[in-house]
C-alpha cells in the first residue's frame, strides 16, 4: 500500500505542475492574443504602431500644446526596475520629440525583456506615432546591466481637438523564457556599470 499510495502522490504531482505550467502559458501567450483580437474586432484598439513610422515634413503647429505622459509597469514575474526618464512632456503636433526609458536588470543572469505599449485616450492611438522605439524589438540585458532605451515619437496634427493629454503606458514582459528569440541588444546610450549593491 505504501508503494501505491507513493505512486499515487507522484502521479497527483505531476498533474499539478503540468496545470500550473498550463495556465502559464495560457496567461502569457494565449490570453494577449485573445486581448487585441477583441480589440479589433470592438475597434478599441489602443496600440501604437508594431513597426517605425516613416516621417514625413510636415509643419509643426507651435500655437497647440498636447501633454504626454509617461507610465511603466512591470508585468508579474518581470524583476527589471524600469521606469521613464522624463514623466511627462509637453509638444506640438508634427514635433520630433526625444526620450527614454531607464532598464535595469538587477538578476545574477541574462534576460530578455519586451515592452507592449498602451495609449490612452483609445482613440489617440492611431494619432500617436512612434518612429522609434524599445517596443520594437525584445531587449537583452546582461546581469546587472542598466541602460536608457530610446523612444522618439510624432503627435499627429490630425489629432482631435479636444485631446489634450496623451498617456503612453507600457507593460514589461519576461520574455526569457521563449524559444528562437528574435532579441537585439539593448542600445548603447547612456549604458552605465552594473549596479552594485552594498554589503552591510
Amino acid at each position: 500500500m505504501t508503494n501505491v499510495n507513493k505512486q499515487g502522490d507522484k502521479l497527483i504531482v505531476a498533474k499539478l505542475l503540468g496545470l500550473v505550467v498550463l495556465m502559464f502559458a495560457f496567461a502569457m501567450w494565449i490570453m494577449p492574443p485573445l486581448y487585441y483580437a477583441l480589440c479589433d474586432l470592438l475597434d478599441i484598439d489602443s496600440r501604437t504602431n508594431k513597426e517605425p513610422y516613416k516621417a514625413e515634413a510636415v509643419q509643426v503647429y507651435t500655437s497647440r500644446k498636447v501633454k504626454v505622459q509617461f507610465v511603466a509597469v512591470n508585468n508579474e514575474g518581470m524583476l527589471w526596475e524600469f521606469r521613464p526618464n522624463e514623466v511627462r512632456l509637453e509638444v506640438h503636433p508634427g514635433e520630433v520629440v526625444k526620450t527614454s526609458f531607464f532598464a535595469h536588470n538587477p538578476m545574477g543572469r541574462r534576460m530578455v525583456g519586451q515592452a507592449v505599449p498602451r495609449v490612452v485616450p483609445t482613440k489617440a492611438a492611431e494619432y500617436f506615432h512612434k518612429t522609434e522605439c524599445f517596443c520594437f524589438n525584445q531587449q537583452i540585458l546582461e546581469a546587472g546591466q542598466a541602460v536608457d532605451m530610446p523612444l522618439v515619437f510624432i503627435v499627429d496634427q490630425a489629432l482631435p481637438a479636444d485631446i489634450h493629454t496623451i498617456n503612453l503606458s507600457y507593460t514589461l514582459f519576461d520574455a526569457s523564457a521563449l524559444e528562437n528569440i528574435k532579441a537585439t541588444p539593448a542600445p548603447d546610450i547612456k549604458t552605465t556599470q552594473p549596479v552594485l549593491k552594498a554589503e552591510l
